[in-house]
């Protein structure tokens, strides 16, 4: 498909007062990955935000080279500007779970970065595939020195605690508990915030976080 044909097909998809019906745009997300989609990865123009979320899509439905992909992943990080798209990416890029070591090699070249999004791009991408035995000792090194200047990257790292501790309780509780935890105030508060809100964490847990706010 045409990237004109592309623009008339997102046009016709009705609209909510909540906006665009996501489950039409993986839809059509799909179709392009089956199809043509080197030539709407190549001509992209990124002139709206449904196009942006329909790239982003796109790209975890391809079936390709995981090197291809990656450069596909790479090449749109520099166009995420909202935390959907972001997280429409990397919760949909499930690759990552049968190339974990080269996907994991891949999001380290972003670890040290200062951009907001592309240090949640690397929570969001741990959250969502490297919550295991194999990796979460890693992941929650990589977490503990991501930037947290900006409030995106704050979120998704104290998004990415949260879900930590749905799964594995002991291990993130002893964390926020130890003096390793170079957290900021602000994302370690609003790690505990997310906590108490998790339907995935005992009240248990929920209890003993309160204690652990930081002033």
């Amino acid at each position: 498909m045409k990237l004109e044909e592309i623009k008339k097909e997102i046009n016709g998809i009705k609209r909510t007062k909540f906006g665009i019906s996501i489950p039409e745009l993986r839809k059509l997300a799909r179709k392009i990955a089956k199809g043509d989609y080197k030539d709407f990865i190549k001509n992209n123009d990124y002139s709206s935000f449904e196009l942006k979320l329909l790239h982003a899509f796109v790209i975890g439905y391809i079936k390709d080279d995981i090197s291809v992909l990656l450069k596909y992943f790479k090449d749109f990080i520099p166009h995420v500007d909202d935390w959907c798209i972001n997280d429409s990416l990397c919760q949909n890029f499930t690759i990552a779970r049968k190339y974990p070591d080269t996907v994991w090699d891949f999001l380290m070249n972003y670890k040290n970065s200062k951009k907001e999004f592309e240090s949640r791009v690397v929570s969001v991408v741990l959250l969502s595939h490297y919550l295991n035995d194999e990796y979460i000792d890693r992941v929650i090194d990589v977490l503990n020195s991501l930037n947290t200047d900006d409030y995106y990257s704050q979120m998704g790292t104290a998004w990415a605690v949260a879900t930590i501790m749905g799964k594995y309780s002991e291990k993130c509780l002893n964390y926020l508990k130890s003096n390793k935890c170079s957290l900021d105030k602000i994302t370690y508060n609003k790690s505990l915030q997310k906590i108490r809100e998790s339907f995935r964490v005992s009240d248990e847990i929920k209890f003993l976080t309160k204690e652990l706010k930081r002033l």
